[in-house]
């Protein structure tokens, strides 16, 4: 595929100008459904080369919006004065969350697409999890700021479809664009735990919302407009996933996926990895998700309400 200019890229995503936000992405006809894999180490070999991680993450962005490079794909995505939150999955700690140089190669492929650092928030739920998954605790400073919501939530709740919850201030208050950075497991309950799933990290309470395997919750969560306009990208580091026993870390369920997975589209990255668990399940003799009782319905029911693809026979795997 022939490399696009920023402009022709903008113009795709339905961006009035190169300053306006990417609101709405999802609703961009050449984009819904794609996601973008680039070739991944696995996590045997110990810490990730910061040189292959940041190639890594080159090649699916510019896979994923088919911009002419990394830069220019995030400087259609975000602008100059966007404050950008990267939320994190790292329930596992450092055995199976992001990996700290893809999130580092991330933060500086932002910065030289026009963000100051102090205008990129790394963030989990609590700043315990992120320590525990190798990241350090900076609110100044820095190449990129890193803490976590920390109790940190609106002092009323507001209601999407069948949620009533505070949403973390970061996102209601905070952030004006913002970024799911997942990994690739299954979930006992959803099914699948991934970039969609990511997001009830910033409700005060999702554990109220599980039943009937998280339907419709996840995507109640996803449409609320504190998320639905400004989520821009996601991202799972799928070197190492995980097929069964989640969402807490199994280590025998593991395997080398070998993927990084980039995507505009909100959902359809979960939609894609839980055809890689499913995959991976059958190799193993063990039954599908839907056999299992655990079909990820949030994601036909995401796509019902507009917010992307979630059907993983709709999805566009696109090789970077």
């Amino acid at each position: 595929m022939e490399p696009i200019t920023r402009r022709e890229l903008a113009k795709r995503l339905g961006i009035a100008t190169l300053a306006a936000p990417a609101a709405a992405l999802g609703a961009s006809a050449p984009l819904r459904g794609r996601v973008a894999l680039a070739p991944l180490p696995d996590r045997t070999g110990g810490r990730l080369d910061p040189a292959t991680a940041r190639r890594a993450l080159e090649r699916a962005l510019q896979a994923s919006t088919g911009a002419a490079s990394a830069p220019a794909a995030l400087a259609a995505l975000f602008r100059a004065d966007d404050v950008v939150g990267i939320k994190l999955n790292c329930l596992s700690r450092a055995s199976l969350s992001p990996r700290v140089e893809l999130v580092e190669a991330l933060a500086a492929l932002l910065r030289e697409a026009g963000l100051a650092a102090e205008r990129i928030i790394v963030f989990e739920r609590s700043s315990r999890e992120l320590q525990q998954a190798g990241f350090t605790i900076r609110r100044s400073g820095g190449p990129y700021h890193c803490f976590g919501i920390d109790g940190d939530w609106d002092a009323t709740p507001s209601t999407s479809g069948q949620i009533g919850s505070c949403f973390a201030r970061l996102v209601s208050t905070t952030c004006t664009a913002l970024v799911s950075f997942g990994v690739v497991k299954d979930h006992d309950l959803a099914g699948v735990s991934a970039g969609a799933k990511n997001w009830y990290g910033v409700i005060h309470n999702p554990n109220k919302y599980h039943d009937h395997n998280c339907d419709p919750y996840v995507a109640d969560v996803l449409r609320h407009p504190f998320l639905a306009a400004r989520i821009r990208l996601t991202l799972l580091d799928g070197g190492t996933a995980q097929c069964h026993g989640g969402p807490g870390y199994r280590p025998d369920a593991t395997f080398p996926l070998g993927l990084l997975a980039a995507s505009t589209d909100p959902v359809a990255c979960d939609a894609w990895a839980w055809r890689a668990i499913d995959g991976e399940r059958q190799r193993r003799g063990m039954p599908t998700l839907a056999a299992a009782s655990r079909t990820p319905r949030f994601l036909a029911t995401a796509q019902s309400y507009g917010l992307g693809i979630g059907t993983p026979a709709q999805i566009t795997e696109v090789s970077a």
